[in-house]
């Protein structure tokens, strides 16, 4: 496949990627597994957001793979010559694709688990094992060790030498890990892993004869992620562990695939120091008294102080306010009218006296 051709594709995948994202979000918040109100959480404004996102980027990232590796494979079978071409055509999925697969769906299993049944009396690394080491084995702990299985069986499946596979897992696991660390704020952790898959697209491409290795490797994760984008930022819904961890993951198998055994190598050692430095300092402060990270974490969130439209109209026709779950109910029942095409792009902001 030329150039031109795996740039198409990685577009596709993309595309394809965020509709069934975006598909799989809508289903989930009509019709909740266990209700809405298991799903429910409360951010760092006091409002409640849902974290369906997580299960449905999930479905849009593997889903996504999947269909790209089968296009891929039927392209490369309909291009043999016609007497090597078999009676019935199986279009198995590559190392890399499983190793993508079992990346997201092990990252986002796990992330449930901790979804909904974790507790945020025990947080961090430190945390978990501090709690393991007197005897107690919190959904966090399983959680750790999990996706550690899961980095190991994705590295497996990547294949390479003993150095290699050791490398992979840490990206897999790490990456998985320290994405969630950053799922702290509105969109954040969807800019983050947006960067890190242009920096995986980039340096593949930099290399002679990559192939756009790397773009096609990340165009799914990227492409779910990016299509549900607009509900983290208007807060109205956010990764969770379990979106997080499979994004996270999914991109720690896309860099295994794409970059070098140097390159794995730094990048696993600054997911690393990012980690350990996150049991000590606050990314949410450093990033706040940084104007440019300042500026980027902002881009497209509601200022602080904030209110939306629907929060103003019933105060300014001089109704009573109605109660917060109503004007979630208010709120979601905007976002599924055409009429209602600003109110998705702006907000009213409230000046503080």
């Amino acid at each position: 496949m030329k150039g031109a051709a795996r740039l198409a594709a990685s577009a596709d995948t993309g595309a394809i990627a965020a509709v069934v994202a975006r598909a799989a979000y809508t289903a989930l918040r009509r019709y909740p597994p266990g209700g809405a109100k298991t799903w429910s959480r409360t951010n760092h404004r006091g409002e409640p957001v849902t974290l369906l996102e997580g299960p449905a980027v999930t479905a849009g990232a593997v889903t996504g793979q999947v269909v790209a590796a089968a296009v891929a494979a039927r392209r490369t079978v309909s291009g043999a010559p016609l007497p090597e071409q078999p009676e019935r055509v199986r279009v198995p999925l590559g190392r890399n694709d499983l190793a993508l697969t079992v990346a997201g769906l092990g990252g986002a299993g796990f992330g449930v688990l901790d979804d909904l049944r974790g507790s945020a009396k025990r947080r961090g690394l430190r945390g978990h094992l501090g709690a393991l080491a007197h005897g107690e084995v919190t959904t966090g702990t399983v959680k750790l060790a999990g996706l550690a299985v899961t980095g190991l069986a994705a590295a497996l499946l990547e294949g390479g030498e003993p150095a290699d596979v050791a490398i992979n897992a840490g990206l897999v696991a790490g990456g998985a890990n320290l994405l969630n660390l950053f799922d702290l704020r509105p969109g954040r952790a969807i800019k983050v892993a947006a960067l890190a898959a242009t920096g995986i697209a980039a340096s593949s491409v930099s290399r002679a004869g990559a192939r756009l290795t790397g773009l096609q490797a990340v165009a799914a994760p990227a492409g779910a992620a990016l299509g549900l984008l607009p509900e983290d930022l208007r807060e109205r819904a956010m990764l969770g562990d379990a979106g997080a961890n499979a994004l996270g993951a999914m991109l720690g198998a896309a860099a295994a695939h794409a970059l070098p055994r140097g390159a794995r190598a730094g990048v696993l050692a600054g997911i690393v120091a990012l980690t350990v430095a996150s049991e000590k300092v606050s990314f949410t402060k450093v990033i706040a008294a940084t104007p440019p990270l300042n500026w980027f974490d902002m881009l497209g969130r509601r200022p602080p102080g904030s209110q939306t439209l629907a929060d103003l109209v019933p105060a300014q026709s001089g109704r009573r306010q109605p109660g917060r779950h109503r004007r979630e109910e208010t709120k979601e029942h905007r976002s599924r009218s055409g009429s209602w095409f600003s109110y998705f792009f702006k907000t009213v902001t409230r000046r503080e006296p």
